[in-house]
């Protein structure tokens, strides 16, 4: 017996090096029927299939409306005034300072429009959403009501959860360091 599929608003998959035949696969495993696509720079050059214009293209013949969301896009530094000490990475400390910008909140909510009830997933290059920044993207989603779920490469989808150190106020998510 199988367990019963979990109820997701919005779904996080990475490309990693799939060939584009197996991505779409994952994909419609899920029902998705849009994609965030969430890298500052939507393209790879070593997988060409994965470059904005090439995604775009494909996922059109397969009936997937795909959209690039740059304010949503990692690689951010950190700010000499972080207060999000709680993550070593400089990349994920960079982008929950990020986090606490305008351009971050008009980009999620711009992603929750997007969406609009739709199978939706955002999309990285990362393989596993722990190592990439869809992680501190499903935390702001979910303190926001909205149910995340991971892709992952065996089709499964896995329910996200606030990361333990993260601290929620008025609806916006830090990850204080410990004193």
């Amino acid at each position: 017996m199988t367990a019963p599929a979990p109820s997701c608003a919005i779904y996080t998959i990475g490309h990693s090096t799939h060939p584009v035949e197996q991505f779409l696969a994952l994909l419609n495993a899920h029902g998705i029927r849009r994609l965030a696509d969430v890298r500052t720079v939507p393209r790879s050059r070593r997988h060409p299939h994965f470059n904005r214009e090439a995604l775009d293209a494909f996922l059109h013949e397969h009936g997937i409306v795909y959209r690039h969301f740059a304010a949503l896009g990692g690689l951010r530094k950190p700010r000499a005034d972080s207060v999000n000490t709680g993550w070593r990475h400089p990349g994920f400390r960079g982008y929950a300072d990020h986090m606490q910008t305008a351009e971050f909140r008009q980009g999620i909510e711009e992603l929750v429009t997007f969406a609009g009830g739709q199978p939706t997933s955002v999309m990285c290059a990362e393989a596993v959403w722990w190592q990439c920044h869809r992680q501190l993207l499903a935390d702001a989603l979910l303190v926001r009501g909205v149910p995340v779920c991971h892709i992952l490469p065996v089709r499964e989808a896995k329910p996200h959860h606030l990361s333990d150190f993260a601290r929620v106020d008025y609806g916006t998510v830090t990850y204080p360091g410990l004193l």
